[in-house]
């Protein structure tokens, strides 16, 4: 869900290729949704290997991570841990709703309404352990490092950002900037025609960023003021005050300066509010000191794709060649770096 932040930020649209060079951290379950939702066979239904296990996942990784590689971009995953305790209500509300879309997928192929039932397939979406193993098995194959965050995988990767070990962040939710991500890549992995849920239209999706500096002060408020905002909106560990978007969230805190001191004025009470505010000014994360990328392991690549999930030899090979090449000029300019 996140925080919906987009009425107030200063976004630039941008391509694959103009971040290259860069090093980004990427939030993997944020991403893996993604490729569950969007990697469909005609009938709504997620790709399956011969076993009926599920590779939509599998295929959005390899095959889109490559072509960023391709672009120049050094991708680093990071997975969710435990998620806080706080997130229990948002975690509820999730299951609810995919249940309730389970519920109207069932009716829709009951009442033969094909196009509704592949809507509502796109919506159910469930990642499992052994699908988060698979795609660290298969990023450890590509050469491609990836972080186990202690708990919120896009904290992690904002951290990261913070600390100037990587250039930003690739996630669909602004709760980065929260966290402290200096930038915030948006639909780098999702581009193209997009249809929206429960209607037969498509819309356009392109690549942007947000870069937290220029909004603060675009805006006139510190960081802290912005998770204060955030906090007022809404998050996936509080749910906002009432009637209060973004545009109404900014002028309070202009007003007021502080949370608090609304929420006084206002006669309202957020739960768990320190801890909160404190969970997004220090999140839980381990400390990353440097990012290590390692030769892709071809052979490991060929078992795991096209023999363990049935991937097609002919499409997987000029993928892999790509790999080993990107791989084999990166090794050569850190050696000429180095003479």
């Amino acid at each position: 869900m996140g925080v919906d932040l987009s009425s107030i930020l200063v976004k630039h649209p941008t391509t694959l290729q103009d971040q290259g060079g860069r090093k980004l951290s990427i939030d993997a379950y944020n991403i893996l949704y993604q490729f569950l939702s969007s990697i469909r066979q005609p009938d709504g239904t997620p790709l399956l290997d011969s076993g009926g296990n599920v590779t939509s996942h599998l295929s959005g990784l390899f095959y889109r991570t490559i072509n960023m590689m391709e672009a120049g971009i050094r991708p680093v995953y990071v997975f969710d841990g435990k998620p806080s305790d706080l997130k229990n209500r948002t975690i509820e509300a999730r299951r609810l709703m995919k249940e309730k879309a389970r519920m109207e997928l069932e009716a829709a192929i009951e009442a033969g309404d094909e196009e509704r039932a592949r809507s509502l397939s796109s919506r159910i979406n469930y990642i499992t352990h052994d699908m988060v193993e698979e795609s660290k098995e298969l990023l450890s194959c590509m050469g491609i490092p990836w972080i186990q965050a202690p708990s919120e995988g896009e904290a992690q990767a904002s951290v990261m950002s913070r600390d100037n070990i990587v250039d930003g962040v690739v996630s669909q939710d602004y709760d980065c900037l929260l966290f402290g991500a200096r930038r915030v890549f948006r639909n780098l992995t999702l581009m193209g025609r997009r249809k929206l849920p429960g209607r037969n239209v498509y819309v356009n999706v392109n690549p942007e960023y947000v870069d937290l500096e220029e909004n603060l002060k675009s805006l006139g408020i510190t960081r802290d003021q912005l998770i204060q905002i955030g906090i007022m909106i809404g998050t996936d560990f509080n749910p906002g005050l009432d009637r209060v978007g973004a545009r109404t969230a900014l002028n309070l805190i202009r007003k007021h300066g502080d949370i608090r001191e609304i929420l006084r004025i206002r006669g309202e009470t957020i739960l768990n509010l320190d801890e909160i505010l404190e969970l997004f000014r220090n999140p839980p994360h381990v400390d990353v000191q440097a990012i290590s990328f390692s030769r892709p392991d071809s052979d490991a690549l060929r078992e795991f794709l096209c023999k363990r999930h049935n991937f097609s030899s002919s499409r997987v090979e000029p993928y892999i060649q790509a790999l080993l090449d990107i791989s084999k000029r990166e090794a050569q300019s850190n050696l000429d770096s180095f003479l």
